[in-house]
């Protein structure tokens, strides 16, 4: 399935959403949600690369003899924290809020790098689409790191939120590279849509999926909801993710002249 449907809340511990050895619409990645109460400890090694992101509440992370907290209380007003860690590098996670939800996701790279905690500070956050298309796929997206600041990862991270009843990944874009997105509305009821090349599948909160074989991916959200959404892709042998590829014949609508209807 390329959408994946979560229709109860997470369990403490570790939710595993999609693996790096499924036979079928693999995405090269491990990919889940790390649920911890108050005091709960998760200890971490493994013989891949590994991005923490923090989505909500409080942690303590220890790695490599270091000792940082971490607070986000909300994924829709706050930058992310998110802990990057090379393989066999071992990670102690401990709960201090009463609820936090942490995504783990995890790829093979054998390139040994420096780990590092992005603070929310660090993140590269912008409105996209602002001045264009009549407001509609005004957007903000966050990006912790990609090939320009870790070139040494096979992963790139970051997060996108959609105002109420408006667009992103916008104009249509694809590349070849796997790409996971996980999905929270505010309020929780809310809902959304996905395009995957011809094809369209209805997005609830806590729902993932999988962006494969260069399918478009536009996203939009119902009127009234706010859509967040964390995106991880996976970078091929000797072809990184650097930029989309749009679907020329959409681009117009991104010109800040573009005659829009009603366009008086």
């Amino acid at each position: 399935m390329l959408r994946i449907r979560q229709n109860e809340p997470f369990k403490y511990g570790y939710n595993s959403i999609t693996t790096i050895d499924e036979q079928e619409h693999n995405t090269m990645m491990d990919f889940g949600i790390l649920r911890l109460a108050k005091n709960q400890v998760e200890i971490d090694k493994d013989e891949k690369e590994r991005a923490f992101l923090l989505i909500k509440g409080e942690v303590a992370f220890e790695y490599e003899g270091k000792k940082e907290n971490a607070l986000r209380n909300s994924c829709f007003d706050e930058d992310p924290w998110v802990l990057h860690v090379p393989k066999n590098v071992e990670v102690k996670i401990t709960g201090i809020s009463e609820d936090t939800e942490i995504c783990v996701t995890k790829t093979t790279n054998d390139t040994v790098f420096e780990s590092k905690l992005y603070i929310n500070k660090e993140c590269r956050s912008e409105n996209r689409g602002a001045g264009t298309m009549k407001e509609a796929s005004t957007r903000i997206v966050r990006t912790v790191f990609d090939y320009s600041n870790a070139k040494y990862s096979n992963l790139v991270v970051g997060e996108v939120v959609d105002y109420p009843g408006k667009w992103s990944s916008y104009p249509p874009h694809y590349h070849p590279q796997p790409e996971i997105y996980f999905y929270k509305f505010n309020p929780e009821q809310g809902y959304g849509f996905s395009e995957l090349g011809e094809d369209v599948v209805k997005l609830k909160n806590n729902d993932t999926v999988k962006i494969l074989d260069n399918a478009t991916h536009p996203q939009t959200t119902a009127p009234g909801y706010a859509m967040y959404y964390i995106w991880v892709i996976r970078h091929l042998d000797g072809n990184p993710y650097i930029t989309p590829i749009f679907v020329p014949e959409h681009l117009w609508v991104t010109e800040k002249d573009a005659k829009i209807w009603p366009d008086k």
